[in-house]
């Protein structure tokens, strides 16, 4: 450590910091606000940040917007600090859409306008464009936020308007919209079909559509973000009684999902993804019955050995199992996007 050059050390440090303290960090002087503001400082301090004790749940209700972090010993929830929105909105109308390495993609509803918003550094950008891009319309678009190979994080639009289908890749290094091909199935182009928001793992966008939670089709979309290329996978093999839903996770940069079934008792299956195919990894035990307004409040699972199912008012029930933990919490619900997002605090800007 002696012999590395002082420039190095101090590199060294910086990453580790917490994302508030980087950004109190700059003020020290001009020389640690040039380093703090290259991309190469943000993109290793981000891949430092990626870590469990970093990860917030932000919930928005009617009157506020709060970040509660989680307490590990406990699986419960720490006292929450109020969150004030950077942008004017109405009455907390407010749906986040997608989320990655601490930026969230967010809609204000009363506009339908587009957002980049890293609520830790409480730095924005808008993506509306007077040509009508970066407007999104509940359940009829769908929303996925990626990274490329060359760093550059991006939006796909996907926009479904009278059975025309258009898909749009907004860039945030050239801070612009484009249009780019893409050939599905007719059908799933009608509003029958519901699309999730899009899950990024592993240089790919996987979007859940299904045409209806009792019985109808269920698919997985694919989008490779680097060849621009989309394929269709299929649904992992689960029973189609009652109630089928399925949220993806990404999991240690491996993609998973959680497959729900049932009606009065839900029973929840973990699969992982390998090449094209589903693999179950494990069974939940039947969810106790929970009436469908708390089933649909359901925001994320936090898992230390057993899993603990949260809601927005705190851990709703345990799930018993014996399983090597995972030692992170995942967003489960459908519902998750209109309600909060689970998200990783980072200086990741969104805008160059």
């Amino acid at each position: 450590m002696a012999d590395l050059p002082i420039h190095t050390i101090v590199f060294e440090i910086l990453t580790r910091l917490p994302a508030k303290d980087v950004g109190r960090s700059k003020s020290v002087c001009k020389q640690w606000y040039a380093l703090l503001s290259t991309q190469d400082f943000v993109r290793i301090h981000c891949s430092r940040s990626l870590v469990s004790s970093n990860q917030r749940v932000l919930l928005i209700d009617d009157l506020t917007c709060s970040v509660r972090p989680i307490i590990s010993k406990s699986n419960d929830y720490e006292p929450s600090s109020i969150v004030t929105f950077p942008f004017h909105h109405q009455n907390n109308d407010v749906s986040i859409l997608s989320h990655l390495n601490g930026l969230l993609c967010v809609c204000l509803n009363h506009t339908y306008e587009l957002l980049l918003w890293n609520p830790t550094t409480t730095a924005f950008k808008r993506l509306s464009t007077p040509d009508s891009h970066g407007f999104y319309i509940n359940n009829l678009d769908a929303i996925g936020l990626y990274v490329d190979a060359d760093d550059d994080y991006k939006v796909l639009h996907i926009k479904r308007r009278s059975g025309v289908l258009g898909v749009y890749v907004y860039s945030r290094e050239v801070d612009s919209w484009r249009n780019i091909p893409f050939i599905t199935r007719q059908e799933y182009l009608s509003p029958h079909f519901n699309w999730s928001a899009g899950t990024f793992c592993g240089g790919t966008l996987y979007f859940i559509v299904c045409e209806c939670w009792i019985g109808g089709t269920n698919v997985v979309i694919c989008f490779d973000v680097n060849s621009e290329q989309f394929k269709e996978i299929s649904f992992p093999p689960v029973p189609s009684i009652g109630m089928v839903q399925g949220v993806l996770v990404n999991v240690k940069n491996v993609l998973h999902m959680f497959a729900s079934t049932g009606m009065f008792e839900m029973t929840i299956d973990l699969w992982t993804l390998q090449g094209d195919y589903w693999i179950k990894v494990l069974s939940c035990p039947p969810i106790p019955p929970i009436s469908l307004s708390l089933w649909c409040d359901i925001t994320h699972y936090v898992t230390n050995g057993n899993w603990f199912v949260m809601t927005k008012l705190g851990k709703l029930f345990t799930i018993e199992m014996d399983m090597k933990p995972f030692e992170c919490f995942y967003p489960v619900s459908w519902f998750r996007g209109f309600k909060g997002a689970v998200f990783v605090q980072t200086i990741v800007s969104p805008s160059i």
